[in-house]
């Protein structure tokens, strides 16, 4: 098992055999919910049991993937991953994304390949460095966050490959540590690794060491572009063409025939953001004046009345620079800005009541 590298990563590759041959490419000017590769995101907002009627309703409905959430203690990832494995068959399942902070290595070795025991080379481990205040607030210090990172993915990349690792490093230390199989056959795990990356110092690295990277929701499709320039970096350190990683991202989709309604609806989602995320805000180019309005409202944790009187300082324009709102036109072209600007596989956030109709509205098996 090597070591990590003597390169200086104090800030934040292959090919996988997880990608089928036959799934629809994202090539620049494809449209959403025609040929393009699709995928859902879920968190919290609806109980398990609907979140796994909609996972089945979107494989049904052509879509590659479902992610689910795990950025607030509001709901682990790995037990909803189970529910939506246990009632599909061909879509993938992924954590968008788990922290590389409060689960040893070792257990999440164990975790992801127990995950793969119920669905077989449907599983992507998609980890990412956390964040404060929330970190911090339960006694986590994120020192040297790409140094953990590195060392966390190259342990627990080797542990799901069937080796028997030690592994001595600044966060990481595996002395002769195996996935102990006892009854069940011994096998590596096919399970790809995404980095979730924001800054441009973990994107490196995630096009460097990653089965590929998830980008972040809530940013414009400019941001991309220098995100795709921070991929080529670390691709080109990890001897790969960027072609080579897979690139899917968050957006969060706002539809509703109602524009307005619409609008209003990601307005208190983007609102929260502003101000308990301001550094992912002004990536994006939102104004240093607006956030400085936001955190005079709101901070982490918030409340749903702050929430509510802050969205009032939130424009429209702001609300569309950041998300795909409006009518479902509107959301599809929006959600095509972000495949032009390099996205592989847009993974969709709803909003509103109707999931169904945005799966509608996306679904790669829809008439064109």
């Amino acid at each position: 098992m090597k070591q990590p590298s003597d390169r200086p990563s104090d800030r934040p590759g292959t090919e996988t055999t997880d990608r089928p041959t036959d799934r629809p490419s994202n090539r620049p000017g494809a449209q959403p919910g025609t040929t393009t590769r699709v995928a859902l995101y879920l968190q919290d907002a609806h109980p398990i049991r609907e979140a796994m009627a909609l996972a089945r309703y979107a494989e049904e409905r052509g879509f590659e993937a479902v992610w689910q959430a795990e950025s607030r203690l509001v709901r682990e990832a790995t037990v909803p991953m189970a529910a939506y494995a246990a009632v599909t068959e061909r879509i993938r399942i992924g954590s968008g994304v788990v922290n590389n902070w409060t689960r040893n290595p070792a257990l999440l070795a164990s975790t992801f390949s127990t995950l793969d025991d119920l669905a077989p080379g449907r599983i992507v481990l998609g980890i990412g460095a956390w964040w404060d205040p929330l970190a911090r607030k339960v006694g986590i210090q994120r020192a040297k966050p790409l140094r953990a990172m590195r060392e966390t993915v190259e342990a627990v990349r080797a542990l799901l490959a069937d080796e028997t690792v030690t592994y001595d490093g600044e966060f990481v230390h595996l002395d002769g540590v195996e996935l102990d199989y006892v009854h069940q056959e011994r096998r590596a795990k096919e399970v790809p690794i995404y980095i979730g990356a924001t800054g441009m110092q973990m994107m490196e690295l995630a096009g460097e060491i990653g089965d590929g990277v998830v980008l972040n929701y809530l940013v414009s499709p400019d941001y991309n572009a220098a995100a795709m320039r921070h991929l080529e970096r670390g691709v080109a350190r990890g001897g790969r063409d960027l072609a080579d990683l897979d690139r899917p991202q968050l957006v969060v989709c706002s539809l509703d025939d109602d524009r307005t309604a619409a609008l209003d609806s990601a307005r208190l989602l983007v609102t929260q953001y502003l101000g308990q995320q301001p550094h992912i805000m002004a990536a994006s180019g939102v104004p240093a004046t607006l956030l400085e309005e936001i955190s005079q409202v709101l901070t982490w944790p918030a409340t749903k009345e702050q929430i509510e009187e802050a969205s009032r300082l939130v424009p429209d324009e702001v609300v569309q620079l950041i998300t795909a709102s409006g009518t479902p036109a509107e959301c599809r072209e929006r959600v095509a800005s972000y495949v032009e600007a390099g996205c592989t596989c847009p993974i969709l956030y709803p909003l509103g009541e109707d999931v169904r109709a945005m799966i509608d509205a996306f679904a790669p098996t829809r008439a064109a």
